[in-house]
């Protein structure tokens, strides 16, 4: 993990100061020293590539890491977990030679989508995201090199089939992006996966690499981050099953409801064995009746509750209720729990 404050000379260096200053909090005082709320984590990565001289056969380096990052966002557009002016960002970047870029490109594209489909977001739109040359002075860099690195951007998508829509003036200050919106299950797109081009960064801080040929030559970087904000994720998941996840997903999988206190020791046996299956279980071990039991799992959307009485303690069976489907009967608790590890294991998103 990179340090959530560093000094505010490494960010004058990379142009945050100047292209992304409004996006930041003010500098910190420390020992006579100004130092700077971290808003981006490329920073860190890029003084980890710098520590040592690197060759073209170490390329392409990928460096990532689950880094927390503060925005100053005004308090007018703060939405609860969608912006928020501290958040996690499964952020990664590779450092790599021109040859390669093309290609790592298409992987974090490939890595995205399958994040995508695993979590059961099937429809999304995509975005090329350029500069504005009419307003050059919003962006560092040459002309020519916005053009290559769009060039390579389009390319890699047009390869791989990918229907995009270009958007002029949306690109970070140090590059163009792919930009991956996913659209929710009342047809709301949301920004996750961005995938960036930098020729910037690696120029500012005169990265190099020892080349086939043994010059030295600067390295080209991506920058790649799947699901976008933590926190927003877990937003958009919430909003999009309306809680009611996937049995994957779900933070309590099945709820056992023990009929009286007479079969309890039964009840926690059923539980302690979906423990051991890695399976996330509760007891609902309150002094309810079974109605108001079902009522309260039914209202938490728990997928699976497992009723046990006299009857399923004897037969070592628990009688199944499924959240959407009802009651489902009684099965062999070995049965029940097996079922319920390859539904998990496979990822399924049915509810």
């Amino acid at each position: 993990y990179t340090p959530h404050i560093m000094r505010l000379d490494l960010w004058k260096t990379s142009g945050h100061t100047n292209f992304y200053k409004e996006s930041m909090f003010g500098a910190i005082e420390v020992e006579k020293a100004d130092y700077q709320l971290k808003p981006m984590n490329c920073p860190g990565h890029i003084l980890i590539y710098k520590s040592k001289l690197r060759s073209y056969r170490d390329l392409p380096i990928r460096l990532a890491e689950l880094g927390t990052v503060y925005r100053y966002e005004r308090s007018g557009v703060l939405h609860g977990l969608m912006r928020v002016r501290g958040f996690t960002q499964d952020d990664a970047h590779i450092f790599c030679t021109p040859a390669q870029i093309e290609s790592e490109v298409e992987a974090c594209v490939d890595f995205a989508f399958a994040v995508m489909k695993n979590f059961g977001f099937d429809n999304y739109e995509v975005e090329l995201s350029v500069w504005d040359a009419r307003h050059a002075e919003n962006y560092a860099g040459k002309p020519e090199d916005w053009d290559r690195a769009t060039a390579a951007l389009a390319n890699t998508m047009a390869r791989m089939k990918i229907p995009y829509k270009k958007m002029e003036g949306e690109a970070a200050f140090y590059g163009p992006k792919i930009d991956i919106k996913l659209i929710d299950a009342i047809g709301r797109p949301w920004q996750l996966t961005t995938v960036q081009f930098d020729f910037n960064l690696p120029a500012r801080f005169g990265l190099e690499y020892v080349g086939e040929d043994g010059a030295r030559h600067q390295p080209l970087m991506v920058h790649r981050a799947l699901l976008g904000s933590v926190e927003r994720f877990f937003g958009i998941l919430i909003e999009h099953y309306a809680g009611a996840f996937p049995a994957w997903l779900a933070p309590v999988q099945a709820e056992v409801c023990p009929v009286s206190e007479k079969v309890l020791d039964y009840a926690r046996h059923v539980t302690d064995t979906l423990k051991r299956r890695g399976l996330r279980a509760h007891l609902d071990d309150r002094n309810e009746k079974l109605p108001a039991k079902i009522r309260d799992a039914q209202i938490q959307k728990i997928p699976y509750m497992l009723v046990v009485g006299g009857k399923e303690a004897e037969a070592g069976t628990v009688s199944v209720r499924h959240r959407s489907k009802g009651d489902l009967g009684p099965k062999p608790l070995a049965e029940f729990v097996d079922s319920l590890q390859k539904e998990v294991e496979s990822r399924s998103i049915s509810v």
